[in-house]
């Protein structure tokens, strides 16, 4: 079952870090297109029948090497995502792109984490908060602002869109697990000013129908993550 609280503590992290001025859109998708760019070894997961598929850009503050001293990164970052189960049941995180400013974080396309390098930005003024990014290269691009409101009693939509406590990456045909342990998520109401993307077809998917569900959370201050390990052995989607 997802749950809002952490699986685990991580009590030796690979790295640690903070996750600022995040924002979470979602979209439901039909599960058999999200299923297509999965891999072997991973189940779209559902909600009410739909599959989701998640933009959330943030901060990336304070990245360092677990339990050192500095130097230490912080960044914009932009996530699109989805949510997936592997045959044991055991959910977490695919990402369909991973969007940063920073070439330090390419070296987690070692074990898959795609991870692509761009001009993010992120600015909050006036009671909006504003991201906008583009990839090297001009596409995918995005902007989005929104509108933090009230402090949101969290339903059970509203936990399963946010609190996951694991990702999976694929390198061949290796399945990689990466754990993550930190506070719960303080979650906001939040309202759309202006949102355009072309991330979600660069991924392979349609243009977004209806709209999106969000969610702005101030973040989360005691980021740790659990060295990947190899869940199992997985295909590339199509395979």
């Amino acid at each position: 079952m997802v749950s809002r609280t952490a699986e685990h503590h991580v009590v030796l992290p690979v790295a640690e870090a903070r996750w600022l001025s995040q924002t979470f859109v979602h979209w439901p998708y039909e599960p058999r297109i999200v299923q297509a760019l999965l891999p072997s070894g991973l189940t779209v997961d559902t909600f009410g029948g739909a599959a989701w598929v998640g933009f959330t850009p943030f901060v990336m503050s304070g990245l360092r090497p677990g339990g050192l001293p500095p130097p230490r990164w912080s960044f914009p970052e932009t996530n699109l995502r989805t949510y997936a189960r592997r045959p044991d049941g055991l959910d977490g995180l695919w990402f369909l792109s991973l969007e940063v400013g920073t070439p330090v974080m390419l070296a987690g396309r070692a074990i898959g984490a795609p991870y692509q390098l761009g001009a993010l930005t992120l600015h909050i003024e006036d009671g909006v908060v504003r991201y906008a990014g583009v990839r090297r290269g001009g596409f995918p691009s995005y902007c989005l602002t929104v509108r933090p409101g009230a402090p949101l009693a969290a339903g059970d939509l509203d936990i399963w869109l946010t609190s996951r406590w694991r990702a999976f990456t694929h390198t061949g045909r290796v399945l990689w697990q990466t754990a993550v342990d930190h506070e719960p998520w303080r979650l906001c109401r939040a309202d759309p000013v202006d949102l355009r993307q072309t991330l979600t077809t660069a991924a392979g998917l349609p243009a977004p129908s209806g709209p999106p569900v969000l969610h702005y959370s101030p973040g989360v201050h005691d980021v740790r993550f659990a060295p990947p390990r190899p869940a199992t052995r997985a295909h590339r989607p199509g395979r």
